[in-house]
Protein backbone atom coordinates (compact mmCIF):
# COMPACT_ATOMS: atom_id res chain seq x y z
CA UNK A 1 0.00 0.00 0.00
CA UNK A 2 0.91 3.49 -1.17
CA UNK A 3 1.70 6.09 1.67
CA UNK A 4 -0.55 9.22 1.68
CA UNK A 5 2.72 11.25 1.40
CA UNK A 6 4.02 9.81 -2.22
CA UNK A 7 -0.14 10.33 -3.11
CA UNK A 8 0.71 13.98 -2.01
CA UNK A 9 3.46 14.58 -3.68
CA UNK A 10 2.08 13.39 -7.00
CA UNK A 11 -0.87 14.76 -6.48
CA UNK A 12 1.57 18.39 -6.10
CA UNK A 13 3.07 17.40 -8.79
CA UNK A 14 0.25 17.12 -11.56
CA UNK A 15 -1.30 20.32 -9.42
CA UNK A 16 1.80 22.53 -10.43
CA UNK A 17 2.40 21.16 -14.17
CA UNK A 18 -1.21 22.18 -14.41
CA UNK A 19 -0.86 25.82 -13.46
CA UNK A 20 2.19 26.14 -15.49
CA UNK A 21 0.91 24.69 -18.87
CA UNK A 22 -2.36 26.64 -17.93
CA UNK A 23 0.07 30.03 -17.90
CA UNK A 24 1.99 29.13 -20.86
CA UNK A 25 -1.72 28.69 -22.49
CA UNK A 26 -2.69 32.27 -22.02
CA UNK A 27 0.58 33.53 -22.31
CA UNK A 28 0.69 32.24 -26.19
CA UNK A 29 -3.47 32.90 -26.25
CA UNK A 30 -2.09 37.17 -25.82
CA UNK A 31 0.49 36.39 -28.47
CA UNK A 32 -2.36 35.54 -30.99
CA UNK A 33 -3.39 38.19 -33.51
CA UNK A 34 -6.72 38.02 -32.64
CA UNK A 35 -9.19 40.48 -30.87
CA UNK A 36 -9.25 41.39 -27.10
CA UNK A 37 -12.55 40.18 -26.61
CA UNK A 38 -11.47 36.53 -28.89
CA UNK A 39 -8.15 36.70 -26.40
CA UNK A 40 -10.30 37.11 -23.55
CA UNK A 41 -12.72 34.44 -24.49
CA UNK A 42 -10.09 31.36 -25.30
CA UNK A 43 -8.31 32.43 -22.10
CA UNK A 44 -11.41 32.25 -19.72
CA UNK A 45 -12.91 28.95 -21.55
CA UNK A 46 -9.06 27.47 -21.37
CA UNK A 47 -8.75 28.24 -17.61
CA UNK A 48 -12.27 27.02 -16.72
CA UNK A 49 -12.05 23.74 -18.21
CA UNK A 50 -8.56 22.62 -16.83
CA UNK A 51 -7.24 19.63 -17.98
CA UNK A 52 -9.68 19.54 -20.91
CA UNK A 53 -9.55 22.82 -21.64
CA UNK A 54 -5.86 22.65 -22.12
CA UNK A 55 -5.90 19.50 -24.23
CA UNK A 56 -8.40 20.91 -26.81
CA UNK A 57 -6.49 24.21 -26.63
CA UNK A 58 -3.07 22.96 -27.40
CA UNK A 59 -4.23 19.73 -29.99
CA UNK A 60 -6.73 21.66 -32.03
CA UNK A 61 -7.76 25.06 -31.20
CA UNK A 62 -3.84 26.72 -31.01
CA UNK A 63 -4.25 26.39 -34.97
CA UNK A 64 -7.92 27.47 -35.52
CA UNK A 65 -7.89 30.88 -33.34
CA UNK A 66 -7.34 33.28 -35.66
CA UNK A 67 -9.66 32.10 -38.50
CA UNK A 68 -12.24 32.04 -35.49
CA UNK A 69 -11.19 35.42 -34.12
CA UNK A 70 -10.83 37.13 -37.00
Amino acid sequence: MTEPKNELKMGSIIYIAGVVLSILAVLDIIKKPISLVGKIITAVVVLATSWIGLAVYYLYAKDHLTEWFK
